[in-house]
């Protein structure tokens, strides 16, 4: 193994693909518990919000990893992991206080937005610069 590999976006990623299983399975509880079986998605609000709120989580997913990964490869991996916990910790704010009423989700909203918008700043910084260096032969950064 070489010390070039993105441990730390890998370890994030997996973090991020665990945490997801966890709402999903989180919403299989709530299944149970308000006796709603599979592929019906309607029922009590408390379910509704539920269901909806790993939905939202799995909508954004692909948008995460990509700009984190693009982030951490071509930026700064410490910071790219970094952004990711911080995305984490905000979806799970989100899928929280979704559950409890859905205008509590938004401070979790919030500061997921805030990370994309971290990750994708640096994403689209990286690969300007990358660009720059590599076609150009210009050195910003």
């Amino acid at each position: 193994m070489t010390s070039d590999l993105p441990v730390l976006i890998a370890a994030v990623s997996t973090l991020s693909a665990l945490h997801l299983a966890f709402q999903a399975r989180r919403v299989g509880w709530s299944r149970m518990k308000y006796k709603i079986s599979p592929p019906t998605v309607t029922g009590p609000p408390e379910f509704e919000r539920t269901f909806r709120a790993h939905q939202n989580s799995v909508e954004m997913y692909s948008i995460f990893l990509v700009v984190m990964w693009i982030s951490g490869i071509f930026f700064n991996e410490v910071l790219a992991a970094l952004g990711g916990l911080v995305y984490i910790v905000g979806r799970e704010m989100y899928f929280i206080g979704y559950i409890h009423e859905s205008k509590k989700r938004l401070p979790g909203f919030y500061l997921v937005l805030c990370a994309l918008l971290f990750l994708t700043v640096m994403a689209a910084m990286g690969i300007i610069q990358s660009f720059l260096d590599k076609y150009l032969n210009i050195r910003l950064l």
